[in-house]
């Protein structure tokens, strides 16, 4: 048995810069020594101990000197001593000297001191010697009667591991225990011997239940959990059971403790799918989010919700539970929230989508009145987006939102503004019924909207749906309102020179004395005007945009105008009428072209803009048929083709979601009756808690087996030569945030090597968690070492290190066998995520680590370039299918992932198909990626340039 095998359940850490001390000083002190200098002298041997020194002069040291001491910390370093210390000798005996330990721990037992009696059975849980054992069990079980809870559930406990470890020991156990049951009442104790009960004699354990079963909920909640676990086991052995005990269950829903009820409700899930079983789980879950105030575990119990309703089955009984659902959004965590959401609008129907949106509509209003929280803005967004997707699922809802929404048009996030924007102008094309109402709404905000990009937004809408002469008229005013007095240039100058406003009045400034060069004073005196100080703000907001400089705005206004007037002109007969709105249109365009040129803005107006403004004038000038065709038609089915695209591929992902979740049948399918099955096939269903036993401890299996490529095989690295005296090779497991390296360690040569470690150092944002131990391996045998490694953030790191080890009876030094480096990929965090064009917009923006990397490929085909970088950067490509499709020699494509620790990765591809260079010319181009981290950048583009090339088959 190696060094590796030895089971350790206390680990002791120790300073690796300290001197080790001599076996003769450490002597001394435990013999003469003070209980200071005992207690430290005992520190120093277990460490010794634990790092592979073996010492046997000290054992009897030790019993003669020590072990009588009544002192409480040498007793505790004495439990850890004897549990580290070789109680046998090389042929498997044990020691003589042991039974003097023995006898002092059965003193010990017997003790009146309970935390000295207590201390002791916790540790012989941990003996795996039945000779030491067998003298001590009339002791421990008298400890079964002890006063103190604290020795009695020690006792238990030891009682538990004898009996599963050494049966012979202690065969009647369960028996012992059972009235033990019985006759306890602290919690505790009655937890641990039930939970014995559960692992050793289920049937005793279940004859226990029965009696008290109408008493559960007056049990503490660590006996309720173990209770919970008992029935679960029992129901998924013996389905025959489920009627007996799952009233018991119900009756756990309403424990005062959330993690029994938490339990309870997720065990009730597995064994019955009964609707009322099913509504009373949910029912438990929502009121543990209510009332948790932890945010993760408000996370967590959502997560159960929705695996709920990813049942078919389940779903239709969540969706009457919708109301109680969105009770959860008074939690002021936005995860939470947003969650909250996507799981209402997943489960929401013709039957509650009135609630649903009466609710959402009084959440929007209370957004307004909460004074601004950095998430309020974030909040508000998610709302106005749920309702969008509720209004497009159900048209009846739309007249009731819109009104309420298009409060925040003039809202000073733009963010929600602009969602709302979008939000209006899919009803507006949609429902011709509401487009009266939207541009009556439209009308009245609209001098109030603060942001340029949604008075862009807001003039596009009413200049492509106003259609009645009335409504052109109301939009014209409120452009005219929104620009003030025109001439712009004309009347600026006029604010800037002498020509005031009767309100400004005019003051000499204070004489001020100055002294010339000469030395001699002058003053001087300065006439000022006091003008209104605020005069930007006073100004009209569209006047305030193009002050500003920012035209683009005037280009939209100027196409604006000119459908307005061409509508105009078809509408109205009156030449007169005619000619002059096209005038008045034609007056402001000139006015607001004058405005660029001059020097009064911020900024000049662009060439673009220029052009634009130039071309509507000229459009207006003709009038020509074609150009209104253009202009009043073209546009709005522009706009009708993309809402149809974009809704054709909402269409297809619900349909692919759906198809995820739908259970279906093969034909040839064995049809299982419950009644017919033997219990050994009964395991098909996975133990709930063995599963989240293994998640807690990163065990969780993989569906490996399905995907050869992603088999345990392909992720082992070779650490060595085949000819180094030393041969290693790890299994590299990515959990989420941590790496577990299993390191094969072979021993190739014909000596034993002593104190052989593993030595590991690493590179980038990763940190070794603990050093691995030394051990000592025989001629050709083998060992595996763990080593744990922590991972703090999504960039590629780099594990390096040795293998260093001595040669039993060789007198030369260490000898060192170094690793090769094992690279740990980003992929194993990258996941691929999806976001709107403006959100990708506003993070390009901001990110500020751009990594340029150059195509250097030998694929010829774009769109097989963009899968195979799809498909090596697990990235999701955000630019529809349809605007891909075709071929045209280039490509432009969004792509975006996320990382598990919520770093987000943008990368925009721009390649195309040198046509010149002949069909078979590769792709050539750039990709440019953007991160908020410099690691996260520099390590995606790494994978891109390692994986740009197609390997050939």
């Amino acid at each position: 048995m190696t060094a590796a095998e030895n089971v350790c359940y206390t680990l002791i850490n120790v300073a690796s810069d300290s001197e080790p001390p001599s076996e003769v000083s450490l002597k001394t002190d435990l013999e003469k020594g003070e209980i200071k200098a005992k207690t430290e002298a005992l520190k120093k041997v277990i460490i010794m101990i634990l790092n592979g020194e073996k010492l046997p002069g000290l054992l009897m040291t030790i019993i003669r000197f020590v072990l009588p001491l009544q002192d409480h910390t040498i007793k505790k370093l004495l439990l850890v001593f004897w549990e580290i210390v070789p109680k046998t000798t090389p042929d498997g005996k044990l020691l003589q000297e042991m039974i003097l330990v023995c006898d002092a721990y059965r003193k010990d037992l017997q003790h009146p001191n309970e935390f000295i009696r207590g201390s002791t059975l916790r540790f012989l849980c941990k003996l795996k010697e039945s000779e030491l054992l067998e003298p001590l069990m009339p002791a421990i079980r008298a400890c079964l009667e002890h006063r103190h809870s604290y020795v009695r559930r020690n006792a238990v406990l030891a009682i538990y591991t004898i009996y599963r470890n050494f049966e012979h020991l202690i065969p009647d156990a369960p028996e012992l225990i059972h009235d033990f049951l019985v006759n306890e009442k602290d919690a505790s104790c009655k937890r641990n011997a039930f939970m014995m009960l559960i692992h050793a004699d289920q049937d005793r354990a279940l004859d226990y239940l029965s009696t008290c079963i109408d008493q559960v909920h007056t049990f503490g909640d660590i006996l309720q959990l173990v209770i919970v676990e008992l029935i679960y086991k029992v129901c998924h052995a013996n389905p025959s059971e489920r009627a007996r005990f799952i009233r018991c269950i119900y009756n756990l829903l309403q424990s005062s403790s959330p993690a029994v009820k938490y339990e309870a409700a997720g065990t009730l899930v597995t064994l019955s799918s009964a609707p009322t079983a099913i509504k009373a789980a949910a029912q438990c879950y929502i009121d543990l989010i209510i009332k948790e105030s932890d945010n993760n575990v408000k996370l967590i119990v959502l997560d159960r919700l929705i695996e709920l309703k990813d049942h078919p089955t389940h779903e239709r009984v969540l969706q009457d539970l919708v109301m109680d659902i969105l009770r959860v959004l008074s939690t002021p965590d936005l995860e939470v929230r947003k969650k909250t959401l996507q799981l209402a609008l997943d489960l929401v129907s013709s039957r509650n989508v009135e609630e649903l949106v009466i609710v959402l509509k009084k959440e929007v209003i209370k957004t307004n009145n909460v004074t601004e929280h950095e998430d309020t803005d974030k909040y508000r967004q998610l709302l106005v987006r749920t309702l969008h997707s509720c209004s497009v699922r159900f048209p009846d809802m739309a007249a009731n939102v819109i009104p309420v929404l298009m409060e925040f048009l003039s809202d000073t996030n733009e963010a929600a503004a602009a969602d709302v924007l979008e939000f209006v102008r899919e009803a507006i094309q949609r429902f011709d019924s509401l487009r009266p109402l939207i541009i009556e709404k439209m009308l009245e905000v609209f001098h109030a909207i603060k942001t340029v990009k949604i008075y862009r937004g807001a003039l596009w809408i009413l200049g492509e749906y106003c259609s009645t002469k009335e409504d052109i008229q109301n939009v014209m005013t409120e452009v005219r309102r929104s620009l003030g007095e025109i001439p712009i240039v004309e009347n600026e100058i006029k604010k800037e020179t002498g020509e005031l406003k009767p309100e400004d009045e005019v003051s000499a400034g204070p004489a001020q004395k100055l002294v010339t060069e000469m030395g001699t004073y002058v003053t001087q005196s300065a006439l000022s005007s006091s003008r209104p100080s605020k005069k930007e703000e006073d100004r009209p907001p569209l006047r305030g945009f193009l002050m500003d400089g920012d035209f683009f705005v005037a280009a939209s206004l100027a196409t604006t105008l000119t459908k307005l007037a061409l509508r105009y002109v078809s509408i109205v007969q009156d030449k007169k009428k005619q000619n002059s709105f096209v005038a008045e249109a034609m007056l402001i365009m000139v006015t607001v072209l004058h405005l660029g040129k001059s020097s009064l803005p911020k900024k000049p107006i662009t060439d673009d803009d220029v052009d634009r403004i130039s071309l509507c004038l000229k459009v207006l000038s003709e009038c020509s048929p074609l150009m209104n065709d253009i202009f009043n038609k073209e546009c709005r089915r522009s706009l009708s083709h993309m809402l149809t695209v974009r809704l054709e591929e909402e269409k297809l992902s619900q349909k692919k979601e759906s198809e995820k979740r739908n259970v279906t049948v093969q034909a040839d399918d064995p049809i299982s009756f419950m009644q017919l099955t033997a219990k050994n096939e009964m395991t098909s269903k996975e133990d709930q808690f063995q599963l989240s036993l293994l998640a807690a401890m990163g065990n969780t299996q993989r569906k490996e087996a399905a995907d050869p490529l992603a088999s345990k095989l392909n992720k082992v690295t070779q650490l060595t030569g085949f000819s180094d005296p030393v041969y290693a090779e790890a299994y590299v497991h990515v959990n989420q945030y941590d790496i577990v390296l299993d390191v094969l360690v072979v021993n190739q040569t014909s000596d034993t090597l002593q104190n052989c470690t593993l030595e590991l150092a690493t590179l980038g944002d990763l940190k070794l968690v603990e050093k691995p131990s030394p051990l000592t391996l025989a001629p050709h045998d083998f060992a595996n070492i763990k080593a744990n490694v922590k991972v703090a953030s999504t960039e590629n790191g780099i594990i390096f290190g040795n293998i260093v080890y001595d040669v039993s009876g060789a007198a030369s030094d260490r000898n060192c066998v170094v690793l090769s480096d094992i690279h740990i990929d980003i992929m194993d965090y990258i996941q691929p995520a999806s976001c709107t064009d403006a959100e990708f917009r506003q993070m390009w923006a901001e990110f500020e680590w751009e990594n340029k990397v150059t195509v250097n490929t030998n694929i010829t085909d774009l769109n097989e370039y963009l899968q195979h970088i799809l498909k090596s950067t697990n990235m999701k490509c955000l630019t529809p299918e349809k605007a891909l499709s075709g071929f045209c020699g280039f490509m432009a494509a969004n792509l975006y992932a996320r990382s598990i620790f919520g770093e987000d990765a943008l990368a925009n591809v721009s390649i195309e198909k040198p046509i010149h260079l002949g069909p078979d010319a590769p792709v050539t181009g750039h990709i440019r990626i953007r991160a908020k981290s410099q690691g996260m950048a520099l390590s995606l583009g790494d994978k891109i340039n390692l994986s740009q090339k197609k390997a050939n088959i």
